[in-house]
């Protein structure tokens, strides 16, 4: 073990320093340690290293570890997935770190004190996560390898339950040899052939198999697949609109099923533009292909739209899901959809979907680069993977083609197969030829986590078929309600002015706050552009420190048309800054209506949809009157601490009482969530000097109010502040007229005994 240490402190991006927890530690490890024997240089962490995820930083770490002679684990987090920010920080730390806890048991008696492994090691590895605008990174923090222990060899290793995994494709050549007869140990001998490896050096021991093969064996599939389909008509009973389809093999047994649930139908109708279809993950106790369909909404969270079951994976089954997901979609295909590296799909896709952009999701295929490519360019790896992704991506296919043919020249790869491969499909992943195409920023580094966070929770909701089904009815409502709780935190929450242009508060009463954030960092970085008058109604935008190049821009303002050669708008739904950079230079203090997409506005096209109901309607403006009798509740709350001891001590009666009752699968869930009432809550806007301003209910070009309310002085030891006159009745909290001129309450014969505890 080593004495000596050094301590590391990094900037944050602000200019501040970090705190206390954010400080590392990195070891100076002598010659003669394992480190120095059995790694490289470029296998050591250092401080300001940057990940694109956190689990890149995961298997970057745990590769140092299994060389040194340790596992790692995942640690302390800072932030929740789904909530706010996210996860903003991580930490990993060595297997033997802390300390075993003793916990009572159920009798009160305290446990054996069993063995354990912990003692207190404190290795470890900080990461943070770091935003340059459409760019989140994860940075090296802090690093420790001080061990209080001794590192184990190669050959010990290897045994420690972090490393005795079974990758997918030995699970599914395990289950094809159990299935031919195989004993365990023929399993094991023929897999150490088909890998090259020694005898007894796997990833795994005999005993994960017999465990693996177990798990098969504890369940009854026919049972299972027969409840399954029970499960799912009994929720088809329940609530008509669930839908569900299911195929049956010549030997009566279930081969294929979906299903969808009606709140995911109705998301689908407005934010079925874009879609991803995960298959990259299976149920192996029944050896099943998991499908999922999944799209981001107009806050930018993933949504639900589907989940399939396949027994096989070839183009027929395929072909059979996206048959079946079209039919509950009313037959409504995607403009794009984005899968993973898969040629039976693409075949599938190309059928079903003819008129749909197929594109691959780009971490699919560079999870593959390390089996591809790490042997064969050896030091000269990490330098082709930067190019790779310079060339991934380029703006325009001219460049792509120029710098690629550049690449194969430099790397000698023009018998590569691999190399040949992806040239062959260039178009299904160069974002040089996707940009034509919207994607709804599914390609992003932090919406594919998103994305890749939510279909966890459905891996670790595997259990018997039926209860399968219930999990994930439950995962996709409780990701509602987190997502119906963080959007009306955003609406609460004040919206910052960063540049005091009339086009960022036009766009800021109409966007949400998810898009307007995207918005706003085009809008910070246009003024760094250069605007170039060419032709008439043609510029051509380059940023200061270029001599020449940048994109064409055409405008024509009567026609209110406007488009840029960098097709980011075409992309995203968003404009570029290129486009703001010619708009604010030409005195257009708006941006037209057509270039801020109903997908991205704050009321949903989904509550003005024609097919809605009555009751659908109904339903709307009574939450709509909840949420603004709970606005006023806090506001009159707040004046005595009576009034507050009083609001609570009801609240919470009613809340008991609300919870006693029966909750509804989705019906309510779906009314909730696609219709938010976002004209009777908009945000309060700060400027960069800290002006608030109050955007007034109806039209965004109307006035807008400026300034604070001020307060009075105090006057003989007591504060007094200048109040707006508002409701003398519980009605709507809006200010400037009393409870018998609410024009929400007015129609509803409303009064204060019937709005019970206001």
């Amino acid at each position: 073990m080593s004495e000596g240490t050094s301590v590391v402190m990094e900037s944050s991006e602000n200019g501040t320093d970090l705190s206390q927890d954010d400080i590392g530690t990195i070891e100076e490890t002598p010659d003669n340690t394992i480190l120095s024997r059995q790694t490289s240089v470029n296998l050591v962490p250092f401080i300001g290293q940057r990940f694109v995820s956190q689990e890149a930083a995961y298997e970057f770490y745990c590769s140092f570890a299994k060389q040194c002679g340790f596992s790692i684990r995942r640690h302390r987090t800072r932030g929740k997935d789904g909530v706010g920010r996210g996860v903003t920080r991580r930490d990993f730390t060595c297997h033997r770190g802390g300390y075993p806890q003793l916990k009572p048991s159920e009798d009160g008696k305290m446990q054996r004190n069993r063995k354990s492994s912990r003692c207190g090691c404190q290795a470890y590895l900080r990461i943070v996560k770091r935003a340059d605008f459409d760019l989140p990174e994860w940075r090296v923090t802090g690093f420790s390898n001080i061990h209080n222990h001794e590192l184990l060899k190669p050959q010990q290793v290897r045994l420690l339950p972090a490393y005795c995994t079974i990758s997918p494709d030995d699970k599914s050549r395990i289950c094809m040899f159990a299935k031919a007869g195989m004993s365990v140990r023929q399993m094991l001998r023929l897999l150490e052939l088909e890998k090259g490896v020694k005898l007894g050096c796997l990833p795994f021991t005999e005993i994960d198999v017999r465990n693996l093969l177990q798990s098969f064996r504890n369940v009854d599939r026919d049972s299972d697949a027969i409840d399954l389909i029970a499960m799912c008509k009994k929720l088809k009973d329940e609530n008509p609109n669930f839908k569900y389809d299911f195929k049956i093999d010549c030997h009566n047994r279930l081969e294929h099923i979906a299903w969808s649930y009606a709140s995911s139908v109705q998301l689908y109708e407005v934010f079925g533009d874009a879609v991803v279809f995960d298959t990259t993950h299976r149920l192996d106790a029944y050896d099943m292909l998991l499908g999922i369909w999944l799209g981001v909404d107009n806050h930018g969270m993933t949504c639900f739209f589907g989940c399939v079951l396949l027994q096989d994976e070839n183009m027929h089954s395929f072909s059979w899901a996206l048959k079946t997901f079209l039919g509950f979609m009313k037959g409504k295909a995607p403009q794009t959809i984005l899968t993973d590296h898969n040629m039976w799909l693409k075949d599938a896709i190309a059928i079903e979907m003819p008129e749909t952009k197929h594109a691959f999701c780009i971490w699919h295929i560079i999870a593959k680069f390390s089996d591809w490519f790490s042997i064969l360019l050896g030091s000269h790896y990490d330098d082709w993977k930067d190019e790779f992704h310079r060339l991934y991506n380029m703006e325009f296919v001219e460049d792509f083609e120029g710098g690629w043919r550049e690449m194969v020249n430099k790397y000698g790869f023009h018998a590569n197969k691999h190399i040949i491969s992806l040239y062959a499909l260039r178009s299904f992943w160069a974002l040089s030829f996707l940009r034509r195409y919207f994607f709804a920023g599914m390609m992003g580094t932090c919406q594919l986590e998103s994305i890749n966070a939510f279909i966890q929770r459905f891996m670790s909701a595997q259990s018997q078929l039926d209860h399968f089904v219930e999990q994930v009815a439950d995962i996709v409502d409780f990701n509602d309600r987190v997502g119906a709780k963080q959007k009306m935190q955003r609406k609460l929450q004040k919206v910052s002015l960063k540049t005091g242009s009339p086009i960022e508060s036009h766009a800021a009463t109409l966007l949400t706050p998810y898009a307007f954030s995207k918005l706003q960092e085009e809008l910070v970085l246009a003024p760094q552009y250069a605007s170039l008058l060419v032709d008439e109604g043609c510029f051509q935008v380059r940023h200061h420190t270029q001599i020449d190049g940048g994109c064409n821009v055409i405008w024509i303002p009567c026609q209110d048309h406007i488009s840029c050669s960098c097709h980011q708008f075409e992309f995203s739904g968003i404009l570029c800054r290129h486009v703001l950079r010619v708009l604010s230079t030409n005195n257009c203090f708006h941006i037209p209506d057509r270039y801020l997409p109903t997908r991205w506005r704050s009321v949903n096209s989904s509550c003005s949809n024609p097919f809605r109901t009555a009751t659908t309607r109904e339903h709307s403006e009574r939450i709509q009157l909840l949420e603004s009798m709970a606005s006023t509740l806090v506001t009159e709350s707040i004046e005595t601490e009576e009034r507050l001891d009083v609001a609570c001590e009801q609240m919470a009666m009613v809340l008991s009482r609300i919870k006693d009752l029966s909750r509804s699968t989705h019906s309510m869930n779906e009314i909730a969530y696609n219709c938010p009432s976002d004209s009777l809550i908009l945000p309060e806007v700060e400027d960069a000097d800290g002006i608030v301003q109050s955007f007034t209910i109806g039209n965004p070009h109307d006035n807008i109010t400026l300034g604070k309310l001020k307060e009075r002085r105090p006057r003989d030891g007591i504060d007094t502040i200048r109040k707006r006159r508002h409701c003398t009745g519980p009605c709507c909290g809006h200010f400037g007229h009393d409870g018998s001129a609410c024009s929400l309450i007015g129609d509803d014969d409303l009064h204060g005994d019937a709005l019970g505890y206001l």
